[in-house]
């Protein structure tokens, strides 16, 4: 009989049929929707939950599923997972294993240079027929190489921004909780400095944690106050790491100059969200890590992950809370 891994929630069909096709042989992949009845019906059976973290996983939805061996989440993030109801039932809980680093690293250097060439200024303005906008000494644009690199958290994400950043001849200086050895260091071209000498000394500061307690609101009115005043500010993480309005002050009053933002506090936001009213910001949608090679990528990491759990091996990428 077929191993059930019970996929919520769906997602579009071409993503799906990716999904589909590397599915293992021996196991039954049954996607549904929460909210759907088969949904409730199909989990007393499943071995594995793979998707996303969402509401209505707390301690009944473990009692649901007595035979449940895996959360497999498809994402890196895992904010919106009651942590502590895994915990209870004893059922591991991993993540992506890095499957959408690339493509969110990518996605930050994007936003660095889009902020500094201020591509989407320059955008409105040839589509509406305005060609050289301004006086070039006073609409700037800037370049990249000689700049100094701020990582908040050198984690997967991180290590691969510092890789591609060191082909833009920048200073790279990173802050984690883990430091590196410094043959680790002298490899990746980083160098270790405390929290706040970062954001004092770097010309670009680029965030790449997790979301908890620790890192809630931990970029606030002090530490944009500590920020130079041409420095530019990167989040592709998650939104509520930052306090949005101290953001908006310190744009609005130049203690920075700029910003690149892939994730908010609330998504999506508000259609008058306040920051929505500068030109010294630059937003994309969460897209960051949903390319389509990434979805490969992830998917193989899950279903390696179930047959590892099947052989009776650990589980790769469990949560820290729940190693």
């Amino acid at each position: 009989m077929a191993s059930k891994i019970v996929f919520c929630p769906p997602l579009s069909k071409t993503i799906m049929d990716v999904a589909r096709g590397m599915v293992p042989a021996g196991y039954e992949l049954e996607v549904l929707d929460q909210q759907d009845p088969r949904f409730a019906a199909a989990m007393p059976e499943a071995e594995y939950f793979m998707g996303f973290a969402r509401g209505g996983m707390g301690p009944e939805f473990y009692r649901a599923a007595p035979r449940l061996k895996l959360i497999q989440l498809i994402s890196a993030g895992y904010d919106r997972l009651d942590v502590e109801a895994a915990r209870q039932a004893r059922v591991p809980v991993a993540n992506n294993g890095g499957a959408n680093s690339v493509a969110v690293a990518e996605h930050t250097m994007m936003l660095i240079l889009a902020v500094y060439k201020r591509l989407a200024w320059q955008h409105e303005n040839v589509v509406a027929g305005k060609w050289r906008v301004g006086d070039l000494g006073e609409q700037r644009v800037y370049e990249l190489a000689g700049k100094t690199l701020g990582i908040v958290g050198l984690g997967t994400i991180g290590k691969k921004v510092a890789r591609r950043a060191v082909g833009f001849d920048v200073d790279i200086r990173y802050y984690d909780i883990v430091r590196l050895t410094e043959e680790q260091e002298d490899a990746l071209g980083v160098k270790f400095t405390l929290f706040p000498e970062l954001l004092q000394t770097s010309d670009v500061v680029s965030l790449h944690v997790p979301l908890n307690d620790a890192t809630r609101k931990m970029m606030g009115a002090r530490e944009f106050a500590m920020m130079q005043k041409d420095a530019i500010f990167i989040n592709t993480c998650r939104g509520p790491v930052v306090d949005e309005e101290a953001l908006r002050h310190a744009l609005l009053s130049k203690q920075i100059a700029a910003a690149g933002l892939d994730v908010m506090v609330e998504e999506p936001p508000l259609i008058n969200h306040p920051l929505f009213g500068l030109e010294n910001v630059t937003f994309t949608p969460h897209s960051a890590g949903p390319t389509w090679e990434n979805w490969t990528k992830a998917f193989r990491n899950a279903f390696d992950n179930v047959q590892r759990v099947a052989r009776g091996d650990k589980p790769l990428w469990v949560i820290p809370e729940l190693r």
